[in-house]
């Protein structure tokens, strides 16, 4: 693994398959997409992606299976600059794969199917070095995102959880998360309920800084001294939203390993999402050849 790299992301990784459709199908439906594509995706290999393109130094720990699927996953990681070391190859396992159905105003459907991803153990986080952040997401089973919040306290580096979907974790691996990042969705159900304040609440509940998603009207934050709501940018066109979410939480990621505050990370996640809804697919419709400060201005 790179010495020293700036973010550790613990993650899964899969192939996308994307049908792009006028209108989602009803209960029993068969209807014929406009146009396909597939990729790579994987809230984990997307989130790295992201603060890769934007400076940070990125390893990554996960697993892929022995298959043309891992292979290419593998190959776009490193075409990107991500340090692949840490990702096992389970040959008797295939790579992770989600199917993504987005409509004609942008918004997607996505079914997820484990693969390798849920090979993935506490064992896998040993090989985690020294970082500035740890990153890690709920496409993980709750042992090797509990494993990474323990080993980013054992090494100094600040844990970031983007708990999604939501999966059953320590609640010291919740406590130890700076921020938790999840959507109004998200965080409703760590909640039990909707309430007018989610990310107060979270972090009342949690004892932690939290940061809730809200899609277009941006997100919002709380932390032990300040609570506010960071604007979205208005994106030039709504194409695909597949990809918006990581982008945010990558952007940040890579704030955070600068140095920069978490006011800071969240008004650049914010413009890295913006920015990928305007373009079709996940890490093909991220911010390329931009600073932290050009993308935040």
């Amino acid at each position: 693994m790179t010495s020293h790299p700036d973010i550790v992301v613990v993650g899964s990784i899969n192939q996308d398959y994307f049908a792009y459709v006028d209108d989602f199908p009803g209960a029993g439906a068969t209807i014929l997409a406009n146009d396909g594509a597939s990729g790579l995706g994987g809230k984990g290999a997307n989130q790295a992606i992201a603060a890769r393109l934007l400076g940070a130094r990125v390893a990554f720990v996960g697993a892929v299976g022995g298959d043309a699927a891992g292979t290419g996953a593998l190959a776009a990681l490193e075409a990107d600059g991500v340090d692949v070391t840490g990702i096992r190859i389970l040959n008797a396992t295939g790579t992770g794969a989600a199917y993504i159905t987005v409509n004609g105003a942008g918004e997607n459907t996505i079914i997820v199917h484990s693969g390798a991803n849920a090979r993935v153990s506490a064992d896998d986080v040993l090989s985690l070095g020294a970082s500035a952040v740890v990153l890690a997401q709920g496409e993980l089973p709750g042992a090797a995102i509990d494993a990474a919040a323990r080993a980013a306290l054992a090494t100094g580096a600040r844990f970031v959880l983007n708990l999604a979907p939501v999966v059953e974790v320590d609640l010291d691996t919740l406590a130890t998360a700076d921020p938790l990042i999840v959507n109004e969705g998200e965080a409703a159900e760590l909640l039990g309920d909707y309430s007018d304040d989610l990310a107060g609440d979270l972090a009342a509940r949690f004892g932690i800084s939290v940061v809730v998603t809200l899609g277009s009207r941006g997100a919002a934050v709380s932390t032990p001294g300040r609570s506010w709501i960071e604007p979205s940018p208005v994106p030039s066109a709504v194409v695909d939203t597949t990809g918006a979410g990581d982008a945010f939480v990558g952007a940040l990621a890579a704030a955070l390993a600068a140095g920069r505050d978490l006011a800071f990370a969240v008004r650049v996640g914010a413009a890295a999402g913006s920015h990928a809804v305007e373009s079709a697919g996940t890490t093909t419709s991220y911010a390329r050849g931009v600073s932290l400060d050009e993308l935040a201005s």
